[in-house]
């Protein structure tokens, strides 16, 4: 054992310079693909694209473990090697923490199916944080190891003084400031200016979710008159309010509605079909329920107060043909579709909701109406419902013909 260590760590030099080298592409790769994936401008723009680049940022992911496996068998003989030097002692174990940090809750979000949503929700907090944290020191790590940082004659200024040396290649020069102090200041305040804002945004979000909610009503952007009166379990919510942070997924600009461009109907294989502007579908009679909110991306909010109309009561009011197998549902951004088959949909808890935590649902989190699926991921929970249609046909949403699952059950949900 000892023979075959010895011969692995032998030219310990170039081997931690791959290791690093591969390292840093690896890193460079899983924070530009990690950063993208979420903002919606990225979403739409790359359609199918997103599902490859979220398994590919989650095969790399699995893959850096390969370098870092290799660094533990040269880690003894490199430990011994920083005798006496603690700072850089202290770095090897900062980065390996970074990166255990962010492989370990990966891992939890890639098998988010059999961890469930409590521990996804843990897990996602945990890989923004190393993310906030590792991503800007390793970037400085990293600058601070190229070459031209540590080749004084590229950071000097001519002087008038005469030099000390003639023969120096860099007579008449002297450095304008210490590799050290450029760091400090040009790295930092980089860095600061670049992620600073970002950081306190996520963090405010993050420890204040009434104020997330409050926030995306208060920005909404809909303007339908008259409002929907809340019932009485919908003001104060009797869930208590939503705990937790919403995190706005969309695939498309974010459509905004009045009295004059909205419209919902139920039609398709019906006998009664339906259709109501916005005065009338504010008069039908709403329900009140609690249920979580998960996301497949990992997050989740819990304790939301829906009111609105359970999606049974309305199937049963346009009598569904016999012929019919499916429910698909329409986005009012004219993009997006997603079904449910119709015993799924006829599961007591799918509401087409109105309000949440007694508030008109903003603008951001699908209102002025949306589908709520509580036992299902919510890619099913389609946004901005104006339309509902049976048909004869299966019907592959817009996520499911992009590789997600057509089923996208809850782990433990209660399928009726």
């Amino acid at each position: 054992m000892n023979d075959w260590l010895n011969r692995i760590r032998k030219g310990i030099g170039k081997k931690l310079a791959a290791v690093h080298r591969w390292n840093a592409w690896m890193i460079a790769f899983l924070a530009f693909s990690g950063l993208i994936l979420p903002l919606g401008v990225w979403r739409e723009w790359l359609g199918a694209g997103r599902v490859w680049l979220k398994w590919l940022h989650t095969g790399l992911g699995l893959a850096l473990l390969v370098p870092v496996l290799y660094y533990l068998l040269l880690a003894g003989k490199h430990w011994s090697l920083l005798k006496g030097r603690p700072a850089q002692k202290w770095n090897v174990v900062l980065v390996l923490g970074i990166l255990a940090g962010w492989f370990l809750s990966g891992v939890v979000l890639w098998q988010l199916r059999f961890f469930g949503p409590a521990w996804t929700n843990v897990a996602l907090t945990v890989h923004d944080v190393f993310t906030w944290i590792g991503l800007p020191y390793i970037i400085y790590h990293s600058l601070a190891r190229t070459r031209w940082l540590k080749e004084s004659h590229r950071r000097t200024v001519r002087t008038d003084s005469p030099p000390a040396n003639v023969d120096s290649p860099r007579s008449g020069t002297e450095p304008l400031y210490t590799r050290r102090a450029f760091l400090r200041s040009a790295i930092g305040l980089g860095l600061t200016v670049a992620l600073g804002p970002s950081f306190v945004k996520w963090l405010s979000s993050s420890l204040n979710s009434e104020a997330n909610v409050e926030a995306l009503v208060q920005k909404g952007q809909n303007d339908l008159v008259p409002a929907p009166q809340p019932a009485a379990d919908s003001l104060p919510p009797v869930g208590g309010g939503s705990k937790g942070s919403f995190r706005i997924y969309t695939v498309t600009p974010i459509p905004t509605f009045d009295n004059s461009n909205w419209s919902f109907a139920v039609d398709g294989l019906v006998d009664h079909a339906l259709k109501w502007n916005w005065e009338e579908f504010v008069k039908l009679p709403r329900t009140v329920q609690v249920s979580d909110f998960h996301c497949v991306t990992g997050w989740s909010v819990y304790d939301n107060t829906w009111e609105g109309i359970p999606l049974y009561r309305l199937l049963e009011k346009a009598r569904v043909q016999p012929s019919a197998t499916t429910v698909k549902f329409y986005s009012g951004d004219g993009v997006y579709t997603d079904a449910l088959t119709l015993e799924q949909a006829q599961m007591k808890d799918i509401m087409v909701a109105v309000l949440l935590d007694g508030k008109p649902i903003p603008s951001e989190l699908g209102g002025p109406v949306r589908l709520v699926v509580p036992q299902m991921y919510t890619y099913k929970s389609v946004k901005w419902l104006n339309r509902i249609e049976l048909i004869a046909a299966d019907h592959i949403g817009y996520w499911e013909a992009r590789g997600y699952d057509k089923d996208a059950w809850l782990p433990g949900a209660k399928r009726t």
